[in-house]
């Protein structure tokens, strides 16, 4: 039972580190991306192609995906979100709906459509026992980075300069601007910094969730979830909400394999019959 609660705190580090830049453009930017899993995709396939075709050393790969990542959220927001930050969530919705299934193509014509392996090093390989519990070395090694990240997160949105002035130009833009806050240039890095770490996420994911070109698709309606039931006006509630949704999705595959993810949906309907604008919702005072 401990193991399996392990497992599933490992697994909701890793939804949680690639839902959160979800979460922050849509709770503080306002904007719905739902081609957020193909940023977690690229940052696979980096972490795939430097190791298997150039030798790159696992440790290594992780910031390479986060920065080209985030590269690219630069790029497509300066290109192709920053016209639809004014657009109504319908067409926002539509707009990266239709992004996803080109990354999807895109990926599979060059990258192929067998799912990808990584051979970690070998002081990650495995498993220890402490005090009667099965601990694999990549979850721990997952859970310490991931619970380091969402420290720096936390104290970076809420007590820094840069989150104050980000909060500010989210509830008024126009007053934000007034004060001399550069309010694009902070979306910009906004965007860049949650496509950063969905790919980060999506290398650390590799080894427990699989990586194929359908990955943005499978996993979408996990990162909605975590949004939704977390709320969006902190980082807190879709912390809370990956590491329940992860514990749920590994124990029920292990005790209850036949149910499948109908779980995970009754939770999450369940918390937003009783909460309906999720576990932390934004004050309307």
């Amino acid at each position: 039972m401990l193991t399996l609660l392990f497992d599933g705190i490992a697994y909701g580090m890793v939804l949680f580190v690639l839902a959160c830049g979800l979460s922050v453009t849509m709770g503080l930017m306002n904007f719905v991306n739902l081609a957020h899993g193909a940023f977690a995709m690229a940052g696979g396939y980096v972490t795939v192609v430097l190791m298997q075709r150039l030798g790159v050393p696992f440790l290594w790969t992780l910031p390479a995906a986060f920065l080209i990542s985030a590269l690219a959220g630069v790029i497509l927001e300066r290109l192709l979100y920053r016209p639809m930050y004014a657009k109504s969530h319908l067409d926002q919705v539509l707009f990266t709906i239709g992004l996803v299934f080109m990354a999807v193509a895109a990926t599979d014509y060059v990258m192929g459509s067998m799912q990808q392996i990584i051979r970690l090093p070998p002081w990650l390989q495995g498993r220890f026992e402490v005090a009667g519990i099965a601990v694999g070395r990549y979850r721990l090694f997952v859970i310490i980075l991931c619970g380091l990240l969402v420290l720096a997160l936390q104290y970076a949105f809420t007590r820094t300069r840069f989150g104050s002035r980000l909060r500010a130009a989210v509830d008024d833009a126009r007053v934000a601007r007034g004060l001399g806050i550069p309010v694009s240039q902070l979306f910009a890095v906004t965007f860049a910094i949650g496509s950063g770490l969905a790919g980060l996420g999506g290398a650390l994911g590799i080894e427990l969730m699989g990586l194929d070109p359908t990955f943005p698709l499978k996993f979408m309606i996990y990162f909605l979830i975590v949004v939704t039931v977390g709320g969006t006006s902190t980082l807190t509630g879709p912390f809370l909400a990956a590491m329940l949704l992860g514990v749920a999705d590994v124990a029920g595959k292990y005790y209850i394999p036949w149910a499948g993810a109908f779980i995970i949906y009754a939770i999450m309907v369940v918390i937003l019959i009783v909460k309906p604008e999720g576990l932390f919702a934004r004050s309307r005072t």
